[in-house]
């Protein structure tokens, strides 16, 4: 594998395009039936019932649905070192089958580590949309990601002003 994208191409402002997706009643039921067991995810006639009004993914097969199309078009070419944690994660309308999902992923923030000249960290949101351009879903997150060029002393020092004037 060859790496393509290092943490100096993820500028913030950036927004790529990172596929779609079509989710099947069988994805639906298999991935709750192993995680999210409520019956709205695991069954037509209860999901027509519900407040959902059909059978619908679990908000965590929709993140899990992000992930990978995060790792198959953006991450997987990366210097991608791992994430320390979401921000914030909404589930913003249901996932059916049949639904098509695009994902649109912006960086917001990108800064260099002061204790890791080798490593930066990103700021992104992610956006998964359903063919109607409804978006399903929204996480701002961070990742590390490796520099093609270890942090200079002059960006360490002005780390290091930042910081003294905040």
């Amino acid at each position: 594998m060859a790496i393509t994208t290092y943490w100096e191409d993820l500028q913030p402002g950036s927004v790529r395009e990172l596929g779609s997706t079509t989710v099947s009643a069988e994805e639906i039921k298999e991935f709750a039936g192993r995680y999210d067991p409520q019956p709205f995810h695991l069954d037509e006639e209860a999901g027509r019932k519900s407040l959902f009004g059909g059978l619908c993914a679990s908000g965590w097969h929709t993140c899990a649905l992000a992930m990978r199309l995060t790792v198959d078009n953006m991450l997987r070419d990366s210097s991608s070192l791992g994430s320390p944690g979401l921000e914030s994660l909404k589930w913003l309308k249901p996932v059916y089958p049949g639904d098509v999902l695009s994902l649109r992923h912006t960086i917001t923030q990108a800064r260099a580590l002061r204790k890791r000249p080798e490593t930066g960290i990103v700021r992104s949101r992610w956006e998964l949309f359903n063919q109607q351009g409804d978006k399903v879903l929204e996480m701002d997150g961070h990742g590390f990601f490796g520099r093609r060029h270890p942090a200079t002393p002059q960006e360490l020092a002005a780390l290091d002003a930042g910081r003294s004037a905040g």
